[in-house]
């Protein structure tokens, strides 16, 4: 099945943006997909916990973090400071990580120069037909400079015995390459592999856990294959998606720098991560953390069929109200071994295959869209289906069943946004679109760990070397690529206008599909031919960030933790939500009040030197819009000209959508504007 495309935007995320330096966030805002769960927060207040304590940009000079974090922590703890210190970030920004209780993070949190205090929070983890379905053929223009291009993957770490890590035609790591390799566990770089990192700052290793770059789990491999993976014939999963297995830039080279564990990836870990990543020299960070079924198995015989709410496991104090969802331990081996179970939830599959079941259906309303994989032979329905099979089984004296192999089929709708994929609005500045665009993200084919399970359950004993999955890591690798491949022909681009390429070239998704439209897909499904070439971008620069900071009622001080340096909000125009230089239009308003709002704009001509760009906008009746001047003329490449958006009107219903294109005849630039009634 050719893959349903996603991205998402999680709120939690912009919070934690609030802790850390809006340029460092800058840097990485393109390329990172984070989902922030879970809390290793103690229940005792007495007890300690790690904790990062962020301190803003690094000072200007010399300057020894170590010596003024241990100094710090002293004022606190004594001579207990050393041993309470568990990092000290020296390349990235200033902050340390230490063991505190409460109390004592609460004085840290008083000090001068501390910004702010959180919890080492852990996240979760979340690939080859989909390069071709948005029309990137492995034919594409490259550029001489690709393999100068480092990705930096930050997941599970990877198997670099994979064939999609091959180094055969790669000359020595580019001059600017300054990275390690750690080559614990029989882990060896090569030409493709250049660089790799392990990280647990607590010291805490699981029994699972392998101290070694090595991926043991097999999603930091899949990801770093669909970033920058070498071409592979063949590959497939048991027969699906059997193709080539490639990444959109296979000519880049690739850091691993492994943050995630049996337990989870922590904040101090992958800061730590980022710390190195920056003074390594990689240029483009993949970070894919967070926080309907394809049955892989030939059928072989028709067996009996039970319901699992009349096979509880009484033993262990199960009912049937329990067992029906086969949840843990609840199923009866002897009622359900041999037989296929029908289960009212959707499990792992572990707990039928642990009772000795044939096979396993299940029926549920959560995701029809995402393609799960299962341990045994198994099948996900709908209520409706399931209401039917359920009837059969509990109506019939002898139910039987087979589950047939899965098949592959075209998904005619495709792109859309999956179900499971979260959603806008940003609920910290509402005035700021999220998410910007969509990438592949369903039912992906790329390298695989063959250590893990394809299931990663352990009972599972199948291993191999390509496995399809699905979820916003998926996506992730793909927008890292793209803009790989964006800076490989246009080096000297900043973040934010790759980012601005990679938006306004992106083709605009259907509201019939995606009926969120813009808080589903931001400015429309990726589009790497084009945005290699996009016209205009949307640039920005420090002073950019410093206006808007200033105008979102920054303080000097808080400014200055923030920038590393003497800004200060005196004598700077303070800058508005609207006036930030992004790529997108976003107003939150109340329904049926009018509104009038004017955005400022300025774009830099990045594609022919003289060149006439005139203003289309399209916009439904409850909105007026304005763009002065309606014309751009541009004398020379990278020259700067602005211009004025004004939005007018009421709105009566949640969501309306508009857009702003730049045209000179060869190139369109659009820009999603976006206006929607606020609670």
């Amino acid at each position: 099945m050719e893959a349903i495309h996603t991205h998402r935007n999680n709120h939690k995320a912009n919070s934690m943006a609030r802790k850390i330096p809006n340029v460092f966030w800058l840097l990485i805002l393109v390329f990172s997909c984070i989902i922030l769960i879970g809390n290793t927060k103690a229940s005792d207040g007495d007890a300690r916990e790690a904790y990062i304590v962020y301190m803003g940009d690094l000072p200007k000079g010399d300057f020894s973090s170590p010596s003024l974090h241990t100094s710090m922590l002293q004022q606190v703890l004594g001579s207990n400071a050393p041993e309470s210190l568990l990092y000290s970030y020296k390349k990235s920004f200033n902050g340390f990580v230490a063991m505190l209780t409460e109390e004592e993070k609460l004085r840290i949190a008083g000090m001068d120069g501390v910004v702010s205090v959180f919890s080492n929070e852990r996240k979760q983890l979340h690939t080859t037909r989909s390069w071709d379905f948005i029309g990137f053929s492995q034919q594409v223009q490259r550029a001489t400079i690709e393999s100068d291009i480092v990705i930096g993957v930050f997941d599970t770490g990877i198997w670099p015995e994979s064939d999609s890590f091959k180094d055969e035609g790669f000359g020595p790591p580019p001059s600017k390459w300054k990275g390690i390799c750690q080559t614990a566990s029989n882990f060896t770089c090569n030409n493709k592999i250049i660089g790799a990192r392990f990280y647990r700052t607590d010291g805490l290793f699981k029994e699972d856990d392998l101290r070694s770059p090595r991926d043991t789990n097999g999603h930091g491999t899949h990801c770093a294959s669909t970033a920058a993976g070498g071409l592979v014939a063949m590959a497939s999963l048991y027969g699906f998606g059997k193709g080539t297995a490639r990444g959109g830039v296979p000519g880049a080279r690739i850091a691993v720098y492994k943050i995630c564990w049996s337990d989870g990836c922590h904040d101090a870990d992958i800061l730590a991560a980022f710390d190195d990543a920056i003074a390594d020299g990689v240029d483009i960070v993949s970070f894919s953390v967070g926080g309907t079924s394809i049955n892989t198995f030939e059928p072989h015989n028709m067996y009996p069929m039970i319901y699992a709410g009349n096979a509880p496991n009484t033993t262990g104090n199960f009912t049937g109200l329990s067992s029906r969802f086969c949840s843990r331990n609840s199923l009866d081996a002897n009622l359900v071994r041999g037989k296929i179970v029908l289960c009212d939830s959707l499990t792992n599959g572990r707990p039928p295959l642990v009772a000795g079941a044939a096979g396993v259906v299940m029926q549920d309303t959560s995701f029809q869209d995402y393609a799960f994989s299962f341990p045994l032979p198994a099948t996900h329905v709908g209520v409706n289906d399931g209401s039917s099979i359920s009837e059969y089984v509990n109506l019939t004296s002898n139910p039987t069943a087979t589950i047939f192999k899965s098949y592959e089929a075209n998904e005619t709708l495709a792109p859309f946004v999956a179900s499971f994929s979260s959603r806008g609005p940003n609920r910290i500045t509402k005035d700021v679109l999220k998410p910007d665009l969509t990438a592949p993200g369903v039912d992906i084919l790329a390298a695989w760990s063959l250590v893990s399970p394809v299931t990663r359950v352990k009972e599972d004993r199948r291993r191999v070397p390509y496995n399809i999955i699905s979820g916003t890591s998926m996506s992730c690798p793909h927008a890292s690529a793209v803009a790989a491949y964006i800076k490989s022909f246009n080096p000297s681009w900043s973040p934010a206008a790759i980012k601005s390429a990679m938006m306004t070239t992106a083709f605009p998704l259907s509201v019939a599909t995606s009926p969120e439209a813009e808080f589903a897909y931001g400015a429309g499904h990726i589009n790497p031919l084009k945005a290699v070439n996009p016209g205009l971008v949307y640039d920005s620069e420090s002073i950019d960030y410093i206006k808007f900071l200033c105008g979102q009622g920054y303080s000097t001080k808080s400014l200055q933790l923030v920038s590393g340096d003497n800004s200060t909000c005196s004598g700077v125009i303070n800058g508005t939500v609207w006036d930030l230089n992004l790529p997108s239009f976003a107003l939150s308003t109340m329904s049926l009040k009018s509104f009038s709002q004017t955005f400022k704009r300025t774009i830099t001509n990045v594609g022919l030197p003289s060149s006439t760009y005139k203003a289309t906008v399209t916009a439904p009746q409850a909105l007026k819009i304005n763009v002065e001047p309606s014309v751009l003329t541009f004398t020379s490449l990278g020259q700067k000209l602005s211009f004025v958006v004004k939005v007018e009107g009421t709105i009566g219903r949640t969501v309306v959508s508009a857009s702003l294109v730049w045209d000179d005849g060869t190139h369109r630039v659009r820009s999603p504007i976006v206006v929607y009634a606020s609670s």
